[in-house]
């Protein structure tokens, strides 16, 4: 069996790990496929047979089973030929789901069951909580998927749990023939408009959280976003519909106490948990003070919407900066957003910072453009201390509502070159 491992990240090399040990495929000829060409020395050191650089899809018809990275499509050109000319295209989220579903019948248990999250914003936020309330509640609980732990790496400790919550990007879900036995739905819009071909791809994709569920199987969906309902209707499950108390980031607690509970958490541990739980790094996270000026990282803000409710969070004077690589949609939500707020100036970087101020015209709050992003939290830290002077206190808000690969490998990689700069101001 000759396999292609498209992408060797942290899943790749997970997956080629657990390959290696697999009976089925620990004799099989494995190669590894990236646009990386800085990989050569690594995979000659492992010798491991590769195909590098911009033509790393072009002979994908050459294998029998090709695993893609969520980075890669399932509708790209080069995956669509290999499926049609017989080649089996899997991905690490579809082998996670075939392995547990083998495993419940080997020992023939319903364990540990699968707990899926998806939306367009909030996956984190929700999958975490989720998570640690079972824990608290003395379940055996694993948290994986998109959130960071790649789902092999976590396979054996998933058979030995009670539930497995797993974040699901669009990417993930895409091609997936199987369905988690509970499923959330957040917030769903617009989104990765640069990677799916239309919006209705990527409702489509979304959509396959719930599509192949059991009648025995619940979905959660928010009764005030259309397509999340849309989503949740497609399912056979049984559906349980939230409509939220708040609309900004608590909306998530809310959601995640919903799924708790029906698991068989008590209001004491959820509320405990939620009492106990500070966020996720790079999440409107608080960086630090200094003096009236407090700092908030948001690099995980990759869209309009997700950079709405960051600046809502504030009643302070706000100073937001922004910008990155250009997702395909409009920032005029952003605008409407912008004229109703307390952001008292806008300092966008990055490649789309023509696209986004034209959008934002509307608004017209000041816009200033920087070179890079220590540029723009020097400009930032200024202006915060000219609206700190009449209102006591401000904020500079780093929330981007783009995605970060203009500048930098992921946003981990520009939150973390955010957190460094902040600290290093003086």
């Amino acid at each position: 069996m000759k396999i292609a491992i498209i992408g060797f990240g942290d899943e790749g090399r997970s997956l080629l790990a657990f390959l290696k040990k697999s009976p089925a495929y620990k004799k099989a000829e494995i190669w590894v496929l990236d646009r990386k060409g800085s990989l050569k020395k690594e995979l000659a050191v492992e010798k491991l047979p590769c195909v590098l650089g911009e033509g790393y899809l072009k002979s994908l018809s050459d294998f029998d089973v090709v695993f893609r990275s969520p980075g890669v499509p399932y509708l790209t050109e080069e995956i669509q030929a290999a499926v049609k000319a017989g080649v089996t295209v899997s991905s690490q989220t579809k082998l996670f789901f075939q392995e547990i579903e083998a495993h419940r019948k080997k020992v023939k248990s319903a364990k540990p069951l699968i707990i899926g999250v998806t939306g367009s914003k909030g996956k984190g936020t929700t999958s975490t909580l989720i998570f640690q309330m079972l824990k608290n509640a003395k379940y055996k609980a694993a948290l994986l998927g998109n959130i960071g732990t790649p789902m092999i790496s976590g396979l054996a400790a998933a058979k030995r749990a009670d539930y497995v919550v797993l974040e699901l990007s669009s990417f993930q879900l895409q091609d997936m023939d199987m369905s988690p036995d509970i499923a959330v739905v957040l917030d769903i819009f617009p989104d990765h408009l640069d990677a799916h071909k239309t919006l209705n791809e990527y409702y489509a994709a979304k959509a396959a959280i719930g599509r192949f569920q059991k009648k025995s199987g619940r979905i959660f969906f928010y009764t005030t976003n259309a397509w999340s309902a849309r989503i949740a209707g497609k399912s056979p499950a049984k559906k349980h519909a939230i409509t939220p108390k708040q609309d900004n980031l608590r909306k998530n607690f809310e959601m995640a106490s919903a799924v708790a509970r029906t698991c068989g958490c008590s209001n004491t541990v959820i509320e405990k948990t939620i009492k106990a739980f500070t966020g996720l790094e790079h999440r409107l996270e608080l960086v630090r003070k200094i003096k009236s000026i407090a700092f908030y990282n948001d690099s995980a803000g990759t869209n309009p919407v997700a950079t709405i409710a960051a600046i809502s969070s504030f009643k302070e004077p706000v100073v937001l900066i922004a910008g990155g690589k250009h997702k395909g949609y409009s920032y005029a939500p952003l605008g409407a957003a912008l004229k109703k707020s307390t952001v008292g100036h806008v300092i966008l970087f990055g490649e789309n910072k023509e696209k986004i101020a034209h959008d934002i015209r509307g608004s017209r709050r000041p816009v200033t453009f920087a070179a890079t992003l220590r540029e723009a939290l020097t400009m930032a830290f200024a202006r915060a201390k000219e609206l700190a002077a009449h209102a006591e206190t401000a904020v500079v808000v780093f929330s981007p509502a783009a995605s970060s690969f203009d500048m930098f490998t992921n946003y981990k990689e520009r939150g973390l070159m955010y957190k460094k700069s902040v600290h290093a101001l003086r």
